[in-house]
């Protein structure tokens, strides 16, 4: 519970906003939920937890984190099973993971209680914003930035903690097309690759553009000293399947931990498939694409869960991969991964918590 020091604050709305989406035509991430919760860092201790109607906020021009980019964020999703009960997925591990964050980017950590206590209190006022269809979800995105009104560069001493929801729908429509990136770089070592930190989105910006442009829906990042080992897909952690083996690059500081990677990994172990976790070329990749020996790529990352990988390009040539409806592990482990979070499937790893 929150500690009694810091009793939580809600002011409901007057009006709720909810007739204003098509719940089946969700665009992801433009539409909002009633409610948001705010809480506020200073003289050393977090002050005055509040859930409050979803609203702009008022800053000073001066706020370091918008030149200092101290900023940091995590996702997570809430869902109904058929009973209409609330369930979260592994919100725990987003919640360590968030404080992992915030000690790289020298920032307070978040007491669990209270963030535990906020996120499931905000999920249960706007339960009757999370979709109902198979698919989407209430996306719960909790951040934290610097405040300090002050143009120098140190850690601030004041800082914003928040939360808000919005209900989504799939994050890629399509299998996507990815192309090895062999130029610029997510991630360095000694970086903050590891860390769910704005700034390293903004640097991704760039190149993926540039990739669009050239008719691909996301990069394949690779290392930033020699660009031979694979890192991430875009935004998610990237897998292969040769056979019964699952191949993923093994975890560095530069590479995002991910919770769904982590499930997958965890599943795929349970299904009697070997998991190899290790470093993996990007010239081993294209010789077994050349030879047709890769039976399944894909992305996994909490807003697309499992995105399947249509074909990789790669000095100037794609290499496509099977179709998707031929491939047996990432269209079971999707399948199951949703009957997980959606209370159909036992949850023998503990992971489903119901709320309210």
């Amino acid at each position: 519970m929150i500690a009694e020091q810091l009793k939580l604050e809600i002011q409901q709305t007057e009006q709720s906003r909810i007739h204003e989406i098509d719940f089946d035509n969700i665009i992801f991430g433009r539409q909002f939920s009633d409610h948001m919760f705010i809480m506020e860092y200073k003289d050393g201790a977090w002050h005055s937890p509040t859930i409050k109607p979803y609203g702009n906020l008022s800053m000073s021009p001066a706020s370091s984190v918008m030149h200092y980019g101290q900023a940091i964020f995590e996702g997570m999703k809430a869902y109904k099973n058929a009973n209409g009960e609330v369930l979260l997925f592994r919100y725990m591990d987003n919640i360590k993971r968030f404080n992992r964050s915030a000690e790289r980017m020298c920032m307070p950590a978040v007491p669990e209680d209270i963030f535990e206590e906020a996120l499931k209190e905000l999920v249960k006022l706007d339960r009757s914003w999370i979709p109902a269809k198979d698919g989407s979800a209430l996306y719960i995105r909790p951040f934290m930035f610097s405040t300090d009104a002050y143009i120098g560069v140190k850690p601030s001493d004041t800082y914003k903690f928040m939360i808000f929801t919005c209900p989504v729908d799939q994050y890629y429509g399509k299998p996507v097309k990815v192309k090895m990136e062999m130029e610029f770089s997510r991630a360095v070592e000694g970086g903050t690759g590891a860390a769910k930190a704005a700034g390293n989105y903004a640097a991704s910006l760039y190149p993926a553009r540039m990739a669009q442009q050239q008719g691909y829906d996301q990069l394949v990042w690779t290392d930033a000293k020699e660009h031979k080992y694979i890192e991430e897909s875009g935004t998610m952690n990237i897998m292969f399947v040769q056979g019964n083996q699952l191949l993923t690059p093994s975890l560095s500081g530069t590479i995002l931990s991910g919770i769904t990677r982590d499930s997958v990994l965890t599943i795929a172990r349970d299904w009697g498939l070997e998991v190899k976790e290790a470093p993996i070329a990007v010239a081993d990749v294209i010789d077994a694409l050349e030879a047709g020996a890769i039976d399944d790529a894909f992305g996994t990352g909490t807003a697309a869960t499992i995105a399947h990988i249509k074909s990789i390009g790669y000095n100037g040539k794609d290499y496509e991969l099977p179709e998707v409806a031929n491939r047996t592990f990432s269209n079971k482990v999707a399948a199951y991964l949703e009957g997980l979070k959606k209370g159909r499937e036992e949850d023998k790893f503990g992971w489903v918590s119901q709320i309210g």
